[in-house]
């Protein structure tokens, strides 16, 4: 199954790339490795703003997690024209907005993790980060950014 097929099983449309808020590019390609920008989580369109261990939990981490991945993908394929051409999902680094002593951080980026397991197979098992910060650009509760390898 290529990942188009899988994506619309799950019943996901990717978004196009979002302008940067600030003086950066969402994308650089070096060699076959592409990085993208950080993403923040968004709802209904704007920044999903909340603290864990004060005003969000875990469960709803792992969903903003994930709205972060389809955002991802979303530039991953603007990026490179053609998703099926990842040869494999490198790492995560994600910044969980949280209090001093939140410890969940590694759940709430499961919700990203988990996804491109569930998109890209094999190929998406990633090395991954995740810290707990005390502020993220628009008090948004979770960012990532995602490193690829192209086929």
């Amino acid at each position: 199954m290529n990942v188009y097929d899988k994506l619309q099983e799950l019943n996901i449309t990717l978004p196009p790339v979002a302008v940067p808020a600030a003086a950066y590019v969402p994308f650089v390609q070096t060699g076959n490795l592409v990085f993208l920008s950080g993403h923040i989580a968004k709802k209904d369109g704007k920044p999903w703003v909340g603290q864990f261990g004060k005003t969000m939990t875990t469960e709803e981490g792992q969903a903003a997690a994930r709205g972060v991945a389809i955002d991802l993908m979303g530039t991953l394929h603007a990026a490179v024209g053609d998703l099926n051409r990842v040869k494999r999902i490198v790492k995560l680094m994600s910044l969980v907005n949280s209090t001093g002593d939140f410890t969940e951080h590694h759940l709430v980026t499961n919700g990203a993790s988990e996804l491109l397991g569930q998109v890209f197979g094999e190929k998406g098992a990633h090395a991954r980060s995740a810290f707990g910060v005390a502020q993220i650009p628009l008090g948004a509760c979770v960012e990532i950014e995602l490193i690829a390898e192209l086929a």
